[in-house]
């Protein structure tokens, strides 16, 4: 058992039998165990699933994927790339049938043949075929991808939109999916790593090697993306933290002034959970940067730096402590390539450490691809800083790309290595990175920062695109400057602009405000115009309810290699509008977000936006309009209005109000979305530390049916366990875009109603604005299941009565209020009866829900008629062509 786990191919090795060297060779091993454990590397294959011939060996991985060397030594490579770190899994299925000129391995899905030789693999030796007969592809070494779909790039860096302002337009790299239906990665020149307690990075050897990956799926893109996610390591799920709201900007702010930001966010009602430090923080040489200078690694004067700057913060011990009382996560901003400065406090003892002579006070330069210079690095310079109360760095990396100690080493993917695994071999808390993409791997080393993007609607509307597009590579948490980080001279804030980028962050992987140093560029929500800080400071709070569902699809990405904001290609690979609809994307299994990415047009109060939405039948939720799949549509929206559309039925989990995702929270809110019968399974996990690697987890399987006027909802007990579960909550199941029920039964027990203002554990209600049953069930064993059933009135099934009542509701009364506004400017009488009338129907149907289907009967009757009122009105035209907009 021991030599299996270890992955020891046994025909690899020449043991002699000396009991002592036999001895000595086990003590390495099991020094080998502890080291690829800790970091998770399994790199030698299942013996079993190896088929060796003479300089080739071929290693069947999954049905869908192989490994194919030739090595001119015939030794082969068993040490993890940069790429392959885990080939040790489970042996399928496959035959193997072999002659003195050639060998055939075939899988479920493939077909290897190869023709002996004693050269590299070519066209002429080698090819694999689909054993699916209406897939006729035949790959052969060289033979193009030109389906490629594509994957990311490192940064989007002074890019506005995709393209510079010199015109280079962003080329992004190769992704695993194609339409070709297989990608082949060839890591025959990528680095490796070494088997010592910290793996460290080994340049291949000199031989004439060729080692191919080749992925063969069809449109199963799902299967691909799990089987790259098997081979080069799972996709991490970040600490809770980093699903809520990060605070960032580029400002030289002081200890007082992130106290009354902070003091703000709560006068304002404003959740915040990560805040984020620029560079400011530290102390320079004293020298302006306003010349450009350099110093003498030819680096920005002052953007190097470890020591803090104490007339910005005065005790920094004191300002950390803060945070951690106000459950606020830290990170802060570094520039690590001026290495260490003599003024830095760390700089005599980091000096010694490394045996530099001080002598002239020069800078210790900086190489993280040296492993002393690495250890000392983290163990006496950010050591100190993160037992002060640093959560994880921010590091902005924007210099030389490749490391000078060695050679074609990308310095970006090394660092996000170094970090993360630094923080991960601490144990105490979740690793998590705060960096660029490095390239191919980097997927295990979340999170990305995209850079310093213009503020325009270009750079928005690229961005949906872009963020799922990333995907493909299993870089599935991007972290976008939203609103945009810089402008052109005499930048004017776009309201509009800041709230749809806002409402895009929202269904983002990462939420995160930034921008440069600039005065004039501000994204704090209520230095904004009433409706645009309304509709931002909704969207936010939407982010933090919505945390259970966006967990739980974390999970998913971690399981499956399925990020959480993906093209929607993955679900239709067969649907060419598929391909086409690049602006939209799925946010989680159950919800499909087109973002609002350009400006209303002139004098229009609302935005449009097309959707291809799939075969089926959709929710769009802000309006509450069921919608039929199979075709493109063109919508509208008010700014207080996201375009997300929810799977008919679905069940979202979500949470009640917060202000911090380190709260504790033992309520459940399951809401029920119209149209159909659905299935969950929600996740928990203490989500600080690595115990989810572990089996430290809880699912919570739900189901809801729906069948005539009779809906049922069955909540399963919780499975699994971690620490900190509750053992008991509460559950707040919201029956969005439904009638009024007639009956309501919890565990053979019926709920009485009550009205919206008064309604407690044990009661339902029912709020009209957004049409949903509220049935707040009290707190129960997380262990014992929990049985609903809701009864609705027979004449409660005519969704033609109900449907888009939701958006109209919100339309009418702002479009309402403004004619009011307008109306007494020129006369002094209320408006006309039939208008205020209508705009009431909300308020009546929640003082009388029973009256429901004659209120929504009267409420269409109302607007047939109000056109006519309207127009007869002594108000200007264009008045009269706003008021009719809003009801478009």
């Amino acid at each position: 058992m021991l030599f299996r786990r270890l992955k020891l191919n046994v025909n690899q090795i020449h043991l002699k039998s000396n009991q002592m060297k036999l001895f000595t060779l086990l003590l390495f091993l099991l020094f080998t165990i502890s080291s690829f454990s800790q970091q998770k590397f399994h790199p030698v294959a299942n013996p079993a699933s190896v088929v060796t011939s003479g300089n080739a060996r071929f290693t069947i991985l999954t049905s869908g994927l192989m490994r194919m060397e030739w090595d001119s030594t015939a030794k082969f490579e068993d040490h993890a790339s940069f790429v392959a770190i885990d080939r040790d899994l489970p042996k399928i299925g496959f035959t193997k049938k072999e002659d003195d000129k050639t060998i055939h391995i075939t899988t479920s899905k493939l077909e290897l043949t190869y023709t002996k030789t004693p050269g590299r693999f070519t066209a002429d030796n080698l090819k694999i075929s689909f054993v699916d007969p209406n897939n006729k592809t035949v790959w052969k070494p060289g033979t193009p991808n030109k389906g490629n779909l594509l994957g990311t790039s490192r940064t989007l860096d002074g890019y506005n939109g995709n393209a510079r302002t010199n015109g280079d337009t962003l080329k992004l790299e190769e992704g695993i999916i194609s339409k070709d239906g297989w990608y082949v990665i060839d890591d025959s020149k990528n680095f490796l790593f070494d088997n010592s307690d910290w793996p460290w990075v080994m340049p291949r050897g000199k031989e004439n090697r060729q080692d191919l990956y080749f992925f063969g799926y069809g449109h199963d893109y799902k299967t691909a993306l799990y089987d790259f996610t098997q081979l080069s390591g799972k996709i991490p799920i970040p600490p809770k933290y980093a699903f809520g709201y990060w605070w960032s900007r580029y400002w030289s702010y002081t200890d007082k002034e992130l106290r009354e930001l902070e003091a703000n966010m709560e006068r304002n009602d404003l959740p915040l959970d990560v805040l984020v430090i620029d560079m400011d923080w530290h102390i320079t040489d004293g020298l302006s940067n306003k010349s450009r200078a350099r110093d003498e690694f030819g680096q920005s004067i002052g953007w190097t730096g470890y020591t803090w700057n104490k007339n910005l913060f005065p005790d920094p011990t004191k300002f950390l402590q803060w945070t951690k009382d106000k459950k606020l996560s830290i990170t802060m901003n570094i520039h690590p390539a001026s290495g260490i400065a003599p003024w830095e406090d760390a700089y005599p003892a980091f000096a010694k450490a490394m045996g530099f002579d001080t002598t002239g006070r020069k800078n210790v330069p900086f190489e993280i691809a040296d492993k002393k210079f690495a250890t000392n690095y983290f163990n006496i310079v950010l050591g100190p800083l993160e037992k002060q109360g640093v959560d994880f760095w921010w590091l902005d990396w924007q210099q030389w790309p490749y490391s000078k100690k060695v050679p074609n080493l990308s310095n970006t993917w090394w660092l996000n290595y170094t970090f993360f695994t630094n923080m991960e071999k601490q144990g105490t808390q979740r690793p998590m990175l705060y960096h660029r993409w490095g390239g191919l791997g980097n997927h295990r080393y979340q999170i990305g920062f995209s850079g310093d993007t213009y503020i325009s609607w270009k750079s928005l509307a690229y961005q949906p695109y872009f963020t799922a597009t990333a995907s493909n590579v299993g870089y599935g948490y991007w972290s976008h400057d939203i609103g945009g980080h810089q402008g052109e001279n005499g930048i004017k804030m776009n309201p509009e602009l800041t709230t749809r980028w806002t409402q895009f962050g929202v269904f983002s992987p990462i939420l995160r405000h930034h921008s440069t140093k600039n005065p004039a560029i501000y994204k704090e929500a209520w230095l904004y115009p009433f409706e645009y800080q309304n509709a931002m400071h909704d969207a936010i709070n939407l982010r933090y309810t919505l945390f259970p569902y966006i967990y739980t699809n974390a999970r998913k990405a971690y399981d499956t290699g399925l990020s959480i904001l993906r093209p929607m290609y993955y679900e239709y690979p067969n649907e060419p509008e598929a391909y086409q609809a690049k602006d939209q994307y799925f946010f989680g299994d159950d919800m499909i977000v087109a973002p609002v990415i350009s400006p209303a047009a002139e004098n229009e109060n609302q935005a449009s936006t097309k959707v291809w939405l799939p075969k089926g039948i959709w929710y769009e939720w802000y309006t509450g309009t069921l919608l039929e799949g199979g075709k493109v549509y063109e919508r509208s929206f008010l700014i207080n209005e996201i375009p997300v559309y929810v799977r008919a039925g679905a069940i979202v989990p979500m949470y009640p109000k917060i202000k911090n995702l380190k709260e504790k929270v033992e309520e459940l809110d399951l809401t029920v979305f119209p149209g159909g019968n659905a299935e969950t399974k929600v996740y928990e996990d203490n989500g600080f530390d690595n115990g989810y690697i572990k089996g430290e987890y809880a699912f919570t399987r739900v189901k809801s049916t729906r069948k005539g006027n009779y809906l049922t909802l069955d909540i399963g007990p919780r499975t699994g366990h971690y620490s900190g579960a509750p053992e008991s909550r509460s559950y707040h199941v919201k029956l969005y875009g439904s009638y009024v029920p007639s009956k309501v039964m919890v565990d053979g027990k019926e709920f009485t109603y009550a009205p919206s203002d008064k309604a407690t554990s044990g009661n339902w209600t029912y709020t009209a604005d957004n049409l949903t049953v509220h049935i707040y069930i009290p707190k129960k064993l997380s262990s014992k299941a929990v049985a609903l059933n809701v009864t609705f009135p027979q004449d409660a099934t005519n969704n033609d009565l109900i449907n888009g009542k939701i958006g109209m509701f919100n339309r009418y009364g702002i479009a309402s209020r403004y004619l009011k506004v307008e109306f007494g400017f020129t006369d002094s009488a209320p408006l006309p009866a039939v208008i205020t009338k209508t705009e009431q129907t909300s308020t009546r149907i929640e003082y009388n829900p029973k009256n429901i289907i004659n209120e929504l009967k009267q409420f269409d009757a109302g607007l047939k008629q109000v056109p006519t009122v309207v127009n007869n009105m002594s108000l200007k035209q264009n008045v009269k062509d706003q008021f009719l907009k809003y009801l478009k």
